[in-house]
């Protein structure tokens, strides 16, 4: 081991003589030579003075070429000043360092890699060294790239499709006049498709989680007045995959518009309660209306709307739905199994929200 790299680890090696820091040097330099990533280290202000074997078998570099601040050369130009401005806060700061940069491969090829580091203290607190890794993330990165765009050109494509659907419709409800009530019917209910599949997009992009109070807003949009709450969410808020969107969006689209043709939403000062929590069967949803017209009962019959909605909640989510007619309005009692929600089978408290 040079010379150089013998000082570079005594802090490692405790208070001993040269021969114990010597033999601390020479079992962190095999540590570091054998593991699959980069290492390297620092002094406490940051001068670079230690890269392991890999990071030399990368980068191509002449051994000592990138000590001191030789290293920020090796990154791509567009990473450079990024780099430098997030390892000096860390510096500053003692916080990790972490940052995905283009780190140049000794083909000439910039290659994307994965900077982290921590400091090395004393008892005191006081920084002594820094101890940082790189990691080759390319191939990984340039997978999540593809994907992303395969997803962007399907996404766009589904988009297409239900815009053309809801074309169709339109056509043939002007070609047949007479069935213009069923044809209005069919082209809500895939607007309501399509804003489901808009809403799961738009929150797998941002990275938030798809929840059920943001997708049931995002349903029942059409049907706010200025600022009225319309409708209230108590409870816990759940979260959902990909394949739950379609059925869940039939479900509470065919809730809505039913309470709005003859429910809390059919009046100025009518309201409806979604309450969601967990159970351990799976999760509770219910859906109450408030301030509705009066009812006597059950209805004497059940229109498509209903069978679509058992279709959605029993068939496709395998769950449960019970209709319960109260002076005050509907009272719908939801029982989703964990697993056909979410895959993860993840649930975010949320804070109770207020009318």
């Amino acid at each position: 081991m040079k010379t150089r790299e013998l000082g570079a680890f005594s802090g490692f090696a405790g208070r001993g003589g040269s021969t114990a820091h010597t033999d601390a040097d020479a079992r962190f330099r095999i540590l570091t030579d054998a593991m699959p990533q980069m290492v390297w280290s620092t002094l406490p202000d940051g001068h670079h003075d230690y890269y392991n074997a890999r990071w030399y078998e990368f980068t191509g570099a002449p051994v000592g070429s990138t000590d001191g601040d030789g290293w920020n050369g090796m990154f791509h130009p567009d990473d450079q000043q990024r780099a430098w401005s997030a390892w000096q806060h860390a510096l500053a700061t003692g916080e990790p360092y972490e940052i995905e940069y283009r780190l140049r491969h000794r083909s000439g090829e910039y290659r994307w890699t994965l900077g982290r580091a921590l400091p090395l203290r004393e008892a005191d607190g006081k920084i002594v060294r820094w101890i940082g890794t790189c990691t080759d993330i390319h191939d990984t990165k340039m997978l999540a790239e593809e994907r992303k765009l395969v997803a962007q050109e399907l996404n766009h494509r589904i988009k297409n499709i239900f815009a053309v659907v809801g074309s169709i419709i339109s056509l043939s409800a002007r070609a047949y006049p007479s069935l213009k009530p069923y044809t209005e019917t069919l082209l809500q209910r895939v607007f309501a498709l399509a804003k489901a599949h808009e809403f799961v997009r738009a929150q797998s992009t941002s990275g938030s989680q798809r929840s059920l109070q943001g997708l049931i807003e995002a349903l029942l949009e059409p049907f706010r007045e200025g600022e009225h709450k319309r409708v209230v969410f108590l409870g816990q808020d759940v979260g959902f995959d990909d394949a739950a969107a379609t059925p869940l969006a039939l479900l509470f689209h065919e809730l809505a518009t039913n309470a709005a043709k003859y429910g809390a939403l059919s009046q100025p000062d009518g309201r409806i309660e979604v309450v969601t929590e967990a159970l351990r069967s799976g999760y509770h949803v219910c859906w109450k209306e408030r301030g509705g017209l009066a009812r006597s009962g059950k209805p004497a019959h059940l229109g498509f709307g209903s069978k679509l909605i058992a279709l959605s909640v029993e068939g496709q989510l395998e769950g449960s739905i019970e209709h319960v007619w109260e002076s005050d309005g509907l009272r719908a009692e939801i029982v989703l199994p964990q697993e056909a929600l979410a895959r993860t089978g993840a649930l975010r408290r949320a804070p109770d929200r207020k009318p």
